[in-house]
């Protein structure tokens, strides 16, 4: 007899799709059993609203967990960016996989880079984040871009350029990877330019705390260095008190002589849409070797920002 399939809950975008796809593979490949993925709509899906309006944290979440806690799949693949930062007690965040390309990305028309776009561009982003960092960049270069708020798939954003629409668009490099377009990248955003958002390129595998035995299998494809780094820059967005659609980007990563990993470099972000003002600090120590330390190098990093000013900085706060 075979054994029942897993049910694996992701949202139905493409993208979604082709990652969840992904993590199917690999726990049939661990564990023996088929995973059969079940697609659900959320309410980030649905809703019009820009991200900013809509409060951003968990819209792309909570359907996914409300069917997890029902019963009606038996674990959950997320975007890590997605996911609110306080983890509910009944699920486990099973496993946090290898990253992917941190990086934001451009793809612009006529294959220009950033630098090349010209003054006034309008390129487009429904992130606050993007906005702060890439007018930051273009007011430091003598130049101004145009921010456009967008919504949409990647072939939306992507069909904004196609058309005129728009000069350019910002994506993640990580979803082109998934969805196999990475290839028409017109520039790869150094993280020097544009802080990626905390756990950006990172899959989130959640499933009930109650399920040990599942729990146990999903940890196989856990990464240890992917997990403390997504969770000092977690820590750093909760303690700067912001949702996932506030100006707030940071990346931890490890710093590597030769083959062996001496330390980790936790940066952070926090900005003006408008590019006038950006608070950027970063702190530099030991890999943390718990769950602790590594929220605690978070939350340091964050109270110096704080110190800095950076309150002031993070926009109307969602009630």
């Amino acid at each position: 007899m075979t054994e029942k399939a897993l049910r694996l809950g992701t949202r139905r975008s493409k993208l979604a799709m082709a990652q969840s796809g992904q993590v199917a593979r690999k726990v049939t490949e661990l564990t023996g059993r088929p995973v059969e993925l079940v697609e659900i709509t959320t309410f980030g899906d649905t809703s019009r609203e820009h991200l900013a309006q809509i409060g951003g944290t968990g819209v792309f979440v909570t359907a996914l967990r409300d069917a997890l806690l029902a019963g009606e799949v038996d674990f959950a693949v997320h975007s890590l960016k997605d996911l609110p930062t306080a983890q509910p007690e009944e699920l486990t965040l099973a496993a946090v996989p290898e990253r992917e390309d941190p990086r934001d990305v451009l793809i612009a028309r006529d294959g220009l880079t950033f630098a090349q776009l010209g003054d006034g561009a309008r390129v487009g982003t429904g992130s606050p984040r993007r906005m702060a960092q890439l007018n930051a960049y273009a007011r430091n270069h003598g130049t101004s871009i145009e921010a456009v708020p967008i919504r949409g798939n990647i072939d939306t954003r992507i069909g904004y350029v196609r058309d005129g629409k728009l000069d350019a668009v910002v994506l993640a490099a990580a979803g082109l990877n998934r969805v196999g377009r990475i290839d028409e990248v017109t520039d790869f955003l150094s993280v020097d330019t544009v802080l990626p958002a905390p756990g950006q390129g990172a899959l989130a595998i959640e499933c009930a705390a109650t399920h040990a035995s599942l729990a146990a299998a999903l940890a196989e494809l856990d990464d240890p260095y992917t997990r403390v780094a997504v969770t000092a820059e977690r820590s750093l967005l909760a303690a700067l008190e912001a949702g996932c659609s506030a100006p707030v980007g940071a990346l931890a990563d490890l710093l590597a002589d030769g083959q062996v990993v001496k330390e980790m470099r936790l940066r952070g972000v926090v900005g003006a849409t408008d590019g006038s003002t950006l608070v950027q600090l970063s702190t530099t120590g030991p890999v943390p070797g718990t769950h602790d330390q590594a929220l605690a190098l978070g939350r340091e990093l964050a109270a110096e920002m704080l110190a800095k000013g950076a309150a002031g900085l993070m926009g109307e706060r969602a009630l």
